[in-house]
């Protein structure tokens, strides 16, 4: 499983927290690996890890957000941004492995696969506003 694929499944399940309560997470997590074939114990772990340490920093990180855009809010964007940009915001910030520019990067590419039109455009203007 390549990088980008498992930014993929931890974007998923942080968007996945904007329809479910947090107590129905762990349920909504074993759901959605059902879902996906082979995925050795490694990747699991290892997006398992990583989707608990973005929800351990999730009110940091949505202040993050609301403090950087804008003119908009966590409340205001559109949900698939507000996941991809929760993600990003957590690599940036508390994840001292991951490079920021590669942390923008990933985040724009998988909007233009899962956000609209606009997607890639608006997480690249907030994440800049973030690192400036």
């Amino acid at each position: 499983m390549t990088r980008r694929e498992i930014r993929e499944h931890i974007f998923k399940l942080l968007y996945r927290i904007e329809f479910y309560n947090i107590e129905e997470m762990p349920q909504q997590f074993q759901v959605y690996f059902e879902t996906i074939e082979e995925i050795k114990p490694k990747n699991y772990d290892y997006i398992q890890n990583k989707y608990n340490l973005v929800m351990e920093h999730l009110e940091e990180i949505d202040q993050i957000i609301n403090v950087s855009a804008k003119g908009w809010n966590t409340k205001r964007m559109g949900k698939v941004d507000l996941g991809i940009i929760r993600l990003a915001v957590f690599e940036i910030k508390f994840d001292d492995d991951i490079p920021t520019n590669v942390a923008i990067n990933e985040a724009v590419e998988i909007a233009k696969i899962y956000g609209g039109d606009d997607s890639p455009a608006f997480i690249n203007g907030v994440l800049g506003k973030i690192i400036a």
